[in-house]
């Protein structure tokens, strides 16, 4: 998509590990290690037949683990799990990484984004969406926690429905995310460093201005909360 993308779009990332320096330097060495097996497991889907559907868009998908973990549930912390997003949602984040011009920036993404066609993408999508997403287990803080859903309520929950954790129509999966993914993504959106549409980047700067970067922080402590 060459144009403004949703905030939801961000927040999903397929590869979003984004332009934070700690997330960098283990993107890169990740991709440096896996870069042969990875091409060698697109090549080998490439050539699975049309019947193969299934196994086909698993062997493409496994390129993801290294980052992502196995079947796109994540380890942590500064990259989010990308099992169980719609597939609109995976596969806009996916095409924006690919546009330059898309208002996505990433540490690899784009170069990793930029060898698949749209018919991979949509096999990717197609597997992510079906499996079951793993909520990060991670110590709360319930009194932040309890400020944050106060805050959702007044300015996320018409768009990310279920407190965050359902992604209906490209929002995202919200709840159960890492909070350092979440916290980095949040506030590269206010720096400018994430484009978002007009509507969205007045939420964010809502959640700011109810209590600055402590409003955001207790956002974030409310979404990796939701462990179940």
């Amino acid at each position: 998509m060459g144009h403004k993308i949703s905030l939801s779009t961000i927040f999903v990332a397929i590869g979003l590990t984004f332009s934070m320096s700690v997330a960098m330097a283990a993107d890169e060495a990740k991709a440096d290690a896996k870069e042969a097996p990875a091409a060698e497991a697109k090549a080998d889907a490439k050539e699975a037949p049309a019947a193969g559907g299934d196994a086909r868009a698993s062997m493409l998908a496994n390129t993801c683990a290294g980052c992502h973990g196995t079947n796109g549930v994540s380890t942590g912390p500064a990259i989010p799990t990308i099992a169980g997003l719609g597939e609109e949602t995976f596969t806009d984040a996916m095409n924006a990484y690919k546009d330059k011009d898309g208002g996505k920036n990433g540490t690899i993404m784009g170069r990793i984004a930029a060898g698949y066609s749209d018919e991979d993408i949509e096999a990717m999508a197609g597997f992510f969406a079906k499996q079951k997403f793993v909520p990060a287990k991670q110590e709360i803080d319930t009194a932040k926690a309890e400020a944050g859903k106060k805050l959702h309520e007044k300015n996320c929950k018409k768009c990310h429905e279920d407190g965050g954790a359902s992604d209906v129509d490209g929002s995202s999966i919200l709840a159960g995310q890492w909070k350092p993914y979440l916290n980095y993504t949040l506030k590269d959106v206010l720096s400018g460093d994430r484009t978002v549409g007009k509507k969205m980047l007045k939420k964010v700067k809502a959640v700011h201005g109810d209590g600055g970067d402590d409003a955001i922080a207790a956002l974030v402590e409310y979404y990796a909360s939701q462990q179940k």
